[in-house]
């Protein structure tokens, strides 16, 4: 099984949250409340966002943060990266040098493009994208050029 940290699964929830009112400007307690999240949470993700550029921050009394870019425009990829760095299935499709049996291993090259799939299809789905309730259900069913069932001929 595949699992994104905690880490980057919050920073989806909380781009998510911004992106859902990407004309607002809003305080991390505001985003904590509203996600219901830790607030010492939120504002590390925060900072991680904004670092990365992808959320920017104000501050003073009227401060606060929102996305830098429109919603459409801002891919699960790169928030999941901003908090978690390198998006990788294993840790020598990212670090070379992390593993020993490198230069015998006969899966690595496959791991790299396991790897650049996963962050393609990431990279396919943006923060407009999961607003919207129920935006893949289609994706489970049946593809358009499949056969319709027979009628039962009880």
């Amino acid at each position: 099984m595949i699992i994104l940290s905690k880490l980057a699964d919050y920073g989806v929830i909380v781009a998510t949250h911004l992106a859902a009112h990407p004309d607002r400007q809003e305080t991390a307690g505001a985003v904590a409340a509203a996600t219901r999240l830790p607030p010492a949470t939120v504002s590390k993700l925060l900072k991680g966002l904004a670092h990365s550029g992808l959320v920017t921050a104000t501050r003073g009394a009227a401060g606060g943060y929102r996305l830098a870019r429109l919603p459409g425009a801002i891919s699960v990829a790169e928030v999941v990266a901003a908090i978690d760095g390198d998006i990788g299935m294993t840790q020598c499709s990212i670090h070379t040098s992390d593993c020993a049996h490198t230069t015998y291993c006969p899966t690595r090259p496959h791991w790299a493009a396991i790897n650049r799939a996963v962050g393609a299809a990431l990279s396919a789905v943006t923060l407009a994208d999961m607003l919207t309730p129920f935006a893949f259900a289609g994706a489970t069913a049946a593809p358009a050029f499949a056969e319709p069932l027979p009628a039962s001929a009880s």
